[in-house]
């Protein structure tokens, strides 16, 4: 399929690329997809949180009580789950959540997301750009030219530009990342994906 390729100011510069079918143009999985996405989250939780049980509480083994002739139950510790102070049941304990996925299959669910945001006819292809200093504005000019000031937008680069990510780290809708960093769960919550022509011969090498 041929795309073509603007510039920074949303005009056409008259050139066109051809995008591989293989990766832009397949049948979606959509449950490859979905393992994906869940294996990404997974793998991003903390998984840090923790309570004390009753073997960790500090405090007394003493029996509080006699064990018969009070009318109520039997007690033997203070730390005794049931009394305020005591250890959690069952708490939380500090584990991994992180989950493996065949390689072949975190592939497909890439192509797969590719293929529907091209699809939906969600990708733009821009010649490379850079700016001189960091600056926000100047990204925010990209945006508006490109009319994705209102929408959740994934641009993708060929190689790191400190002067691009820093322009937009202050932007909550726009993410700046590298070929090496994408990731299904960052194409499917973008609304619009802009890729870099540096971009697309590393994502077909990693891709196909």
């Amino acid at each position: 399929m041929k795309v073509s390729v603007l510039n920074i100011k949303g005009k056409e510069t008259g050139r066109s690329v051809e995008l591989s079918k293989s990766i832009f143009e397949i049948k979606p999985n959509d449950h490859a997809v979905y393992l994906d996405v869940k294996r990404f989250l997974a793998n991003n939780r903390q998984g840090t949180n923790k309570t004390k049980e009753r073997a960790e509480i500090a405090g007394s083994t003493r029996k509080i009580k006699k064990q018969k002739g009070t009318g109520t139950a039997r007690a033997g510790s203070i730390k005794n789950p049931l009394f305020r102070g005591g250890g959690t049941i069952f708490g939380p304990r500090v584990r991994s959540y992180s989950q493996k996925l065949n390689k072949n299959v975190k592939k497909l669910a890439r192509k797969s997301a590719f293929s529907i945001k091209m699809k939906e006819k969600a990708i733009s292809v821009i010649e490379d750009f850079d700016f001189d200093t960091p600056k926000t504005k100047s990204f925010i000019d990209v945006l508006n030219a490109l009319k994705l000031s209102d929408k959740k937008a994934l641009f993708v680069l060929g190689n790191v530009n400190k002067n691009i990510f820093l322009s937009s780290r202050n932007l909550k809708r726009t993410s700046v990342v590298t070929n090496s960093e994408i990731s299904t769960y960052n194409i499917m919550n973008a609304q619009h994906l802009v890729l870099l022509e540096s971009s697309l011969e590393q994502i077909e090498s990693n891709l196909s």
